[in-house]
């Protein structure tokens, strides 16, 4: 399997499309708390929801791309063992660093896991965790809830 590799450039905010304008103002307005909810803030700025869903994962400041990123991780893991040791190996292979982990009592044979990652030392980047993390055995979903 071949590493897929993430180019970044500094790009200047003149040339973007309006969607990716809009979406780093939505983002904006989120963060500085001048909107509660996406609903509110997409409306605020003409947005369509897709349209900053598109994005959202994908713009940033350029002050905050060199900031250490936090990352919160829900999972729902099959309750079998050794499951939760096989993402946190994953995760410490690629030079995560976990800060906690909350496991809720498995019911119906899955269990409900909370883990936030410390990504300042990615090898490979985070969009290639996440596919390490989904293609691991026992791993039934995966959502990222939240960026630091």
């Amino acid at each position: 399997m071949q590493k897929r590799r993430h180019n970044f450039y500094l790009v200047n905010e003149e040339i973007l499309p309006e969607a990716i304008k809009k979406t780093i103002r939505v983002k904006e307005l989120l963060n500085k708390g001048d909107a509660k909810t996406i609903n509110e803030a997409v409306k605020k700025m003409a947005l369509s929801r897709s349209a900053y869903y598109k994005y959202k994962d994908y713009v940033f400041p350029f002050y905050e791309s060199c900031l250490n990123k936090i990352i919160i991780l829900s999972l729902v893991l099959e309750n079998r063992k050794g499951v939760l040791l096989s993402v946190l190996h994953t995760i410490s292979l690629d030079s995560g660093n976990v800060l906690t982990i909350h496991q809720e009592i498995p019911q119906q044979g899955v269990a409900d896991v909370t883990i936030s990652v410390d990504t300042a030392n990615l090898a490979a980047g985070l969009e290639a965790l996440i596919e390490k993390l989904q293609a691991t055995d026992g791993v039934k979903q995966l959502k990222v809830l939240g960026r630091n």
